[in-house]
């Protein structure tokens, strides 16, 4: 079963997250957005404390259910912390030509 798993990541570590997931056999195909994640988080700046949002880097990435668990392990050796992630199930996926 193909899975959606989305990370939010530092900006910092964009190049490196990257170059992981090209590499990664597991990874059938990813997306990667600028947004700013919302609440409270212990090593936000004044300036993200003032205005309520901090910088971060989005990615969705396609894969099947049973890669995750290998994925998240050599994410967590390679390219290292302050990566949250969730899971959403893929009822549908294709590609029209």
């Amino acid at each position: 079963m193909q899975t959606l798993l989305v990370l939010n990541i530092n900006p910092e570590l964009e190049a490196d997250m990257i170059d992981f997931m090209l590499a990664n056999p597991d990874i059938l195909s990813f997306t990667s957005y600028h947004v700013h994640s919302h609440g409270a988080f212990p090593d936000m700046s004044i300036s993200e404390q003032v205005s309520g949002r901090r910088k971060r880097i989005k990615l969705e990435v396609m894969l099947d259910q049973s890669a995750i668990g290998a994925v998240l392990s050599s994410l967590k050796k390679e390219i290292g912390k302050d990566i949250l992630y969730w899971e959403q199930a893929i009822s549908n996926a294709g590609r029209i030509d």
